[in-house]
């Protein structure tokens, strides 16, 4: 990291600029985002992806107005400067409500993800034979099942940024990351059916150098996944007549968690700034004050449902150890027993509640400002053993993973389609079950839940949000997550 500080002089210029126009704040964050990506489409090499871009995003809040201003042409820094004052008074006649940030200490540290094999030293053959040898695992894995259409994906990327700000904070960060997704169409008797490995939207990644690559275990993972994910297409169609227990893999616990606890305990997507672009929430500002909770005093009292979201976790995809607002992370528990204890803020929103901001606040890119974004979102583990939820139900449903899912506005009507599922008799697994769908609220799902292994898992994703668009890298996850009396359909 040694070479941002290059751009050190440059990032205080920045900051002295904006403070000859008596600004109230003033922050500088050079961003550099280097991808590598190869891509294996039916056993042949696609062009490879590789792209570079680097540059300084600045923020200023100049009489109780904000301004995102991006430049990587660094001899045009005053004009810039000059720009965004005048446009600040522009708006103030528009604003309104002053904008403030919280009171938070200034920082002065460097930080990076451990990175043993540098990723700037893997060229793109090395990247293409991984892929091939997945490739030539899925053509030769059953003579049942074929795949003809197969997309495998392998990404590097590293993420390095030196953030100042005018309250006297100096940070610098490298985060590199590894990542594999991969598309596939699995033809049996006939039928064509598009499965993925992992199954549904789930993908392998982490934070570190090339050694990150050896995590995924390739050798045992892949033929696992397609053994189980290949089921769900000789899987019979069950019709459920009644409510019935229903336990949840990993998979599906992790996308609940982050798309109908993450999303909508966004405090500025609960304030409206979502609204016109990906939707609202069911919460309200004064959710955690009011003790807001899922389901009744008695199942309060009996509630399982504990979601955290966890920046820190080491080799997660999500990982950073400071925000983008310079502020320091930590893991923060976004629901508790069925109570929402806290909601993901910035130093704006956190201003506006009278609190420290829980550093909440990224950008992934020089050009696009920070906003608040989930990093590790996940249900906690609990206390039981997979064989132990399975064994306390006399009749249900067990459903591993997903092959899409939908959910409304405001982030509280949701479905969920299952591709790998197994119906449950008396406490034993049974028949494979084709596609079932899970169609409900956020509070009939987290009133429902009453078990959670002691297993966690996690799953690669890529999370979008803002205007323009920002793919944040977060990892979902969660235990085996069984709830009871739900309403089952089927989805042919």
């Amino acid at each position: 990291m040694n070479s941002l500080t290059k751009y050190e002089d440059i990032l205080i210029s920045v900051i002295k600029e904006a403070q000859k126009h008596n600004v109230e704040f003033v922050e500088a964050r050079f961003h550099s985002t280097w991808n590598l990506v190869a891509i294996l489409n039916n056993g042949k090499s696609e062009p490879s992806i590789s792209s570079e871009t680097q540059g300084i995003g600045i923020r200023i809040i100049y009489d109780g107005v904000m301004i995102f201003a991006s430049i990587n042409s660094y001899d045009s820094i005053p004009q810039l400067i000059e720009k965004s004052i005048s446009t600040a008074k522009s708006s103030k006649k528009l604003s309104k409500n002053p904008i403030k940030f919280s009171s938070e200490k200034s920082i002065n540290k460097t930080w990076a993800a451990e990175e043993k094999e540098n990723l700037k030293n893997v060229n793109i053959d090395e990247m293409i034979s991984e892929l091939n040898n997945i490739d030539e695992y899925v053509k030769s894995f059953s003579s049942d099942v074929s795949f003809p259409k197969r997309t495998l994906i392998l990404s590097n990327s590293i993420e390095e940024k030196f953030y100042i700000n005018s309250e006297g904070s100096r940070i610098l960060s490298r985060v590199p990351r590894v990542e594999f997704h991969s598309y596939l169409a699995a033809k049996t008797n006939g039928s064509l059916s598009a499965i993925s490995i992992p199954a549904g939207y789930a993908g392998l990644g982490g934070t570190g150098g090339w050694e990150t690559i050896k995590t995924f275990n390739f050798d045992s993972y892949i033929p696992e996944q397609l053994k189980n994910s290949s089921k769900s297409i000789t899987s019979k169609l069950v019709k459920f007549d009644n409510d019935v227990d229903v336990i949840v893999g990993p998979e599906i616990a992790g996308i609940v968690a982050h798309e109908s606890c993450g999303h909508p305990f966004e405090a500025d997507r609960i304030l409206g700034r979502e609204a016109a672009q990906a939707g609202e929430s069911y919460l309200d500002f004064d959710s955690v004050e009011k003790k807001f909770n899922f389901g009744t005093i008695e199942e309060i009292d009996k509630s399982e449902a504990f979601v955290s979201d966890d920046p820190t976790l080491s080799g997660s995809m999500g990982f950073y150890l400071f925000d983008d607002e310079g502020v320091e992370a930590h893991k923060r528990t976004l629901l508790q027993g069925g109570i929402v204890t806290d909601l993901l803020h910035n130093r704006e929103t956190s201003f506006q509640k009278d609190i420290q901001s829980n550093a909440s606040s990224r950008s992934v890119d020089y050009d696009r400002e920070p906003i608040i974004r989930m990093s590790n979102t996940f249900i906690e583990p609990g206390d039981y053993d997979f064989e132990e939820l399975v064994a306390d139900i006399k009749y249900g449903i067990y459903i591993k993973n997903f092959m899409e899912w939908n959910i409304n506005d405001t982030r509280e009507h949701q479905k969920y389609v299952g591709l790998e599922a197994y119906l449950i008799k008396n406490g034993i697994k049974d028949v494979n079950v084709k596609s079932p769908v899970l169609e409900l609220t956020a509070k009939k799902f987290w009133s429902s839940i009453d078990g959670r292994s002691k297993t966690l898992k996690f799953s690669s994703a890529t999370c979008g949000k803002g205007e323009p668009m920002q793919g944040a890298p977060v990892w979902t996850g969660g235990p085996h997550v069984r709830l009871r009396n739900l309403r089952v359909g089927s989805h042919s």
